[in-house]
């Protein structure tokens, strides 16, 4: 004789059902390990994206200053030529001095290149010339100073490089 339907559902196996569970649990822990470690790198990468900012953010201003630094220097050296422009060039040379210092401060810094390789991330060559003293593709003058803030190159300096001996 067969046995009658059971109006009771029938119940799955308990280990199998418990081997779900653990799956889904460890699922969603890795769900939220990798949500918390995505967290972390983009409180990390905004704080790199800061910093970078406030030490870059007055890069205009400081660009826009560089003009009128040349131009206290070239007064600079025309008044230190003229024996009547001394005091006119001791002034001339405070007032450099005073903005050197506000610029250093903020991370400008001049880029020393005379006698220094040429290297095109950091000059600007505007003429090439003979020299027998100086070696091919080495600085032998600056046209127009180049500067740096916190090492990046805010103005290439302008510079004549020399071409060797000439020939």
């Amino acid at each position: 004789m067969t046995e009658p339907a059971s109006s009771e559902p029938a119940q799955p196996d308990p280990s199998v059902r418990l081997a779900e569970l653990e799956g889904e649990v460890a699922r969603l822990r890795d769900t939220v390990l990798r949500s918390n470690a995505d967290q972390q790198n983009q409180q990390r990468r905004h704080q790199r994206e800061r910093e970078e900012l406030r030490k870059f953010a007055t890069a205009a201003l400081l660009e826009d200053l560089l003009p009128a630094l040349d131009s206290l220097n070239l007064g600079l050296e025309s008044a230190a030529k003229q024996a009547d422009g001394r005091a006119v060039a001791e002034g001339f040379r405070m007032a450099v001095g005073q903005l050197r210092s506000i610029l250093s401060a903020q991370g400008l810094t001049e880029v020393n290149t005379v006698g220094q390789p040429f290297d095109p991330a950091r000059h600007e060559a505007v003429g090439s010339e003979p020299s027998a003293a100086v070696a091919e593709g080495t600085v032998l003058r600056v046209a127009r100073s180049g500067w740096t803030l916190h090492d990046r190159v805010l103005r290439p300096a302008a510079v004549f490089v020399s071409a060797g001996p000439a020939k």
